[in-house]
């Protein structure tokens, strides 16, 4: 697996967008995104169409700061 830092923002209630910076562990690019669309939604009741991801970058090892994420990258 590869760590990736995905940034971008969601809309909440009163139209307010909140931005947000996630690192995640996915095997690809494709799947970075799937993992973040599906944790906002499901952690801020939000559908997909209202996630906006504006960057998402492979970072390496050494530059991950959530341990989960560390451990499941260097798990393998």
């Amino acid at each position: 697996m590869k760590g990736f830092n995905v940034t971008g923002s969601f809309k909440l209630d009163k139209g307010i967008w909140q931005k947000f910076t996630v690192e995640v562990a996915a095997d690809d690019e494709d799947g970075a995104k799937e993992k973040v669309l599906s944790t906002l939604g499901s952690r801020h009741r939000v559908n997909r169409n209202e996630i906006e991801i504006k960057d998402l970058e492979e970072i390496s090892g050494d530059d991950i700061t959530d341990p989960v994420v560390k451990y499941q990258v260097e798990e393998r």
